[in-house]
């Protein structure tokens, strides 16, 4: 197992990159969020979000109750703002665009999205072709569980390596939680953090990122979430 990697440290908070394939929680003993506690032992973790098994990247932790409060208020008024990247070697059904339904249970621990009920969760995307395969930068307007991994299923191209939502076998899941970006206590926030791990992740892969979404430019399609907080 590698060491746990710190990208930055706050008296409220520890920003930290989570690899590709490891739990969250404790999985046969010990999982991400068990090993950084026991990696840090004079400091006290509370976890405020958390990412799937197969997915890597920003995890943040809050160091006392105060701030874990004040994150999760943060998240359920969707004042946090995520990127993520995801890779398909599938064709999308539309290269671009806005994707929203309700999630409900499926069978073997799938979701699947409905045009029914009132918890939407909505997810945003742009995508590029290269090699073969499809690249996606997602902004989640909404966090629930599976809710990307859904939606780029929903669209035709689940994500390489996410088996259990029909997509092929792959050397890592591949989602990864690409940036950050929040207010605290009157300053501005901004983290990324380019994948760690996988082939597909490729040099070339980042350079058309950078060209096509990462220079600042990118305008986002406006959605209105029902009854959102601003």
């Amino acid at each position: 197992m590698t060491p746990i990697h710190v990208l930055y440290q706050h008296a409220d908070f520890w920003l930290v990159y989570k690899p590709a394939g490891e739990s969250f929680h404790s999985e046969q003993g010990v999982g991400f969020a068990q090993r950084l506690q026991a990696e840090y032992p004079e400091q006290t973790f509370f976890p405020v979000h958390r990412l799937d098994k197969l997915t890597s990247g920003l995890l943040l932790f809050a160091t006392h109750k105060t701030a874990a409060a004040e994150f999760g208020r943060l998240f359920s008024e969707h004042r946090l703002e995520k990127r993520y990247l995801a890779v398909s070697d599938q064709k999308p059904k539309k290269k671009q665009g806005t994707i929203s339904g309700a999630m409900t249970p499926s069978r073997r621990g799938q979701w699947r999205l409905t045009q029914q009920g009132e918890a939407l969760a909505v997810t945003q995307f742009f995508s590029f072709a290269l090699d073969g395969k499809r690249y996606f930068y997602i902004r989640p307007l909404t966090g629930k569980t599976h809710q990307i991994r859904v939606a780029l299923k929903s669209f035709g191209a689940p994500i390489l390596g996410d088996e259990r939502y029909g997509a092929h076998a792959a050397d890592r899941g591949y989602l990864h939680a690409y940036s950050l970006e929040f207010e605290w206590h009157n300053e501005t926030f901004a983290f990324k953090a380019w994948p760690e791990e996988g082939d597909g992740f490729s040099a070339a892969a980042q350079a058309q990122y950078q060209t096509l979404f990462f220079d600042g430019s990118l305008t986002w399609p406006k959605f209105t979430l029902p009854n959102r907080n601003t």
